[in-house]
């Protein structure tokens, strides 16, 4: 089952998706990699809808990726008397730890740490953004604050702090349990949620310790002022749009996104985009122009992955939404103005030997017209700088190792099949021209271009190049 397109698409299961028969069917319609949401799922629900995913990918004979999402330390307000209160433009309002009902002035922030780290002047924003309060004074474990928009506010809404540095890491005891429980049940990856520093990745990198992709979600501004530091130590990021346009000026986030792409591909790092793609879905069975646009936009800035959340996961439409998204991807991807963009934003290649090999196979595939390019890969390091190069030609990469091979689902343009290491250079070719063959990238007297570290089965060691002729029999020669 291998995709048309190479823009890799996620997708989160939910109430409207996460039986076995719905899962089968979002993974034939173009599903890559399924995220399973740890601000709503048990443990149980984690284990069962693993086993869920790996009984479809059995069936389709297709690998296919899943993404834990921590819920990181999501602040909320507490509850008032009357379940809501209606806040006035330029009321005061309290937040304290009191855990006493709330009222029209004040209301229980259930996180006296917060609470202390909150200076004069900084922001608090409620409900994704729709209220807007600021600090007036802090002390003794109470937040004086002037209603700057007002509106309705209920029990238990979200509270964001775009102006404070929380002293709380991004890994809460929650998300700790999760995260042990996530790797228990074998995920592919990790997504960890309101990253602000690199040292949140550092510590989940230190539990995780190799057994799955470490993933950080860009939704702070923190974030953003270190994004380089943070990109560096991840295996791969998320652009989350949701709360990254609540706690930084909404017209900011296009501009991001489009640096945050370019930024991952001269680093090689995989990126998702997400949020709101194809929002209108949730309830109609086809989108808004403008959301076509906008995932039209990731695909054409060569994103790695582009996300759906509720649209899948508790939309009225989650099969619908993703044949949607494949589709525009696909027709993005055979636009005549598609390479073009796509080679104009080519990062110059580091000065190792990995980074020449990748660079000089895109080259010489495109000049020779080559069928495929076929990457022999232990870690999967060597399929995601290749995929760094955007190459025009199809990318097989072909590992041992069957997590490689589910972690790689996320990795724009890369075809995976998991293979057992060739024992030499002769066996390396002709299973790569085999294997092409019976993937249907190459047919008999085509070339494929193949690249591989020697010694063989050496991780991280690429450092060879071969042109080799498929033959009638399927086998190869070079």
């Amino acid at each position: 089952m291998r995709r048309m397109r190479r823009v890799k698409i996620v997708a989160t299961l939910g109430p409207a998706s996460n039986d076995e028969a719905t899962i089968e069917k979002l993974a034939r319609a173009g599903a890559d990699v399924f995220r399973i949401n740890m601000s709503h799922a048990s443990h149980d629900l984690l284990k069962q809808t693993v086993q869920r995913i790996r009984s479809v990918e059995h069936r389709i004979q297709h690998p296919i990726g899943i993404l834990a999402d921590l819920q990181g330390p999501k602040l909320r307000v507490g509850k008032f008397a009357d379940g809501a209160v209606m806040l006035a433009q330029g009321a005061k309002f309290q937040l304290d730890s009191s855990d006493a009902p709330g009222t029209a002035e004040r209301v229980q922030m259930p996180h006296p740490e917060i609470i202390e780290s909150v200076s004069v002047g900084d922001r608090l924003l409620l409900d994704d953004g729709k209220l807007q309060l600021k600090a007036t004074r802090v002390g003794g474990g109470i937040i004086e604050t002037e209603v700057i928009y007002g509106g309705k506010l209920s029990d238990r809404k979200g509270v964001s702090l775009p102006d404070t540095l929380l002293p709380v890491g991004a890994l809460t005891e929650k998300d700790h349990a999760d995260l042990l429980k996530a790797l228990e049940n074998e995920v592919d990856w990790i997504a960890l949620s309101f990253v602000q520093r690199p040292e949140d990745i550092i510590d989940v990198r230190k539990i995780v310790q190799g057994r799955a992709g470490v993933m950080a979600k860009i939704e702070k501004p923190q974030a953003v002022e270190r994004l380089e530091e943070i990109i560096r130590l991840c295996d791969a990021f998320m652009i989350a749009r949701g709360d990254l346009g609540v706690e930084m000026p909404i017209e900011t986030v296009p501009g991001l996104q489009k640096r945050m792409i370019r930024i991952a591909r001269r680093f090689g790092k995989p990126v998702v985009v997400a949020t709101q793609m194809l929002e209108s879905m949730i309830t109609s069975p086809v989108p808004t122009r403008a959301e076509v646009s906008d995932v039209s936009i990731a695909v054409f800035e060569g994103a790695d992955a582009i996300m759906l959340s509720a649209e899948s996961a508790s939309g009225q439409y989650p099969v619908e939404a993703v044949t949607m998204m494949n589709k525009v991807a696909t027709a993005v991807e055979n636009d005549v103005n598609y390479r073009g963009i796509i080679r104009a934003q080519a990062a110059e290649p580091e000065a190792t030997a990995a980074d020449a090999i990748s660079a000089a196979t895109r080259q010489v595939a495109e000049t020779l017209d080559l069928a495929a390019i076929v990457t022999y890969t232990a870690s999967g390091s060597t399929a995601i700088r290749a995929a760094r190069e955007r190459p025009g030609k199809p990318i097989l990469a072909l590992s041992p190792n069957l997590k490689t091979v589910r972690r790689l689902s996320v990795v724009w343009g890369v075809h995976t099949v998991e293979t057992p290491d060739a024992v030499n250079l002769e066996d390396m070719v002709d299973r790569a021209c085999v294997i092409a063959y019976q993937e249907g990238l190459a047919r008999p007297g085509d070339r494929i271009a193949i690249t591989a570290g020697v010694p063989l089965g050496t991780p991280g060691a690429t450092n060879m190049l071969r042109i080799a002729f498929v033959r009638q029999d399927g086998a190869g020669s070079s």
